[in-house]
């Protein structure tokens, strides 16, 4: 049971179009929302990690430490896009369950996708402001991370797949809290103009603090779809699509 205000169904959005884009008016509302909601309880795995990226990166809210999170973030759906294939491979000969089985694969290919594009707009955002970035801190150090991450994933999706959603979840939540209370801290970003190197295939927003709120309620968008998934979390499991 989680402890989350939050109704577990996604908003409108296109089929496999990725979350939702919002309004600036939207983008507002739903910080508030985030901000006034409750953390999900945290499982022990979680708040191990979340322990390990405060001791190496600090507790202040920073975009490099965005950056570590966004790094770590792909790796579930590797995992469950890796454990989809093999699925699809033994199922491939039952045509109901394959296209199923292939439509989570495609979901959890986008919301893979989507995370690269935080990644990338992060690290553009880190580069403009001229962060240093060390080799130990931040290239090896997450890498070992997201080596560790990856594989806990894949091993509880092996097992208990219902945990491995139910850790992105967790992860997904924190993210979520994690932007959304960096704009509250930095009212200033209200007034600084966002870039648009990667407008064309994320999305044009007025300020950085628009960008951010977007990138909050992708978290929050993922971690919807994790609890949603816990329901049925066999790929097998997966509803039938309506006709």
């Amino acid at each position: 049971m989680t402890n989350t205000t939050q109704t577990l169904t996604r908003p409108d959005a296109p089929v496999h179009g990725g979350p939702p884009k919002l309004t600036p008016m939207e983008l507002r509302a739903a910080q508030i929302e985030t901000l006034e909601s409750p953390r999900l309880k945290y499982g022990l795995l979680a708040r191990m990690l979340f322990k390990q990226m405060d001791l190496v990166y600090g507790r202040e809210r920073t975009l490099v430490k965005f950056t570590m999170l966004e790094f770590i973030a792909r790796v579930p759906y590797q995992a469950w896009e890796r454990m989809g294939y093999f699925s699809l491979s033994r199922h491939r000969r039952r045509s109901a369950l394959a296209k199923r089985v292939y439509e989570r694969i495609v979901e959890t290919r986008e919301e893979q996708d989507n995370e690269q594009w935080h990644l990338l707009i992060l690290q553009d955002l880190v580069q403009r402001d001229g962060m240093k970035q060390s080799f130990l801190l931040h290239r090896l150090a997450p890498w070992l991370v997201a080596f560790f991450y990856y594989h806990v994933s894949w091993l509880l999706f092996l097992v208990r797949p219902e945990l491995s959603y139910r850790l992105n979840a967790d992860f997904e939540d924190h993210a979520e809290h994690e932007y959304m209370s960096y704009v509250a801290e930095h009212p200033e970003l209200e007034h600084v103009a966002a870039p648009t190197t990667y407008a064309e295939e994320y999305g044009r927003y007025g300020t950085v603090a628009d960008l951010l709120r977007q990138i909050g309620h992708d978290e929050r968008i993922h971690k919807l779809d994790s609890l949603v998934n816990m329901r049925a979390p066999r790929f097998q499991d997966a509803p039938t699509p309506a006709p």
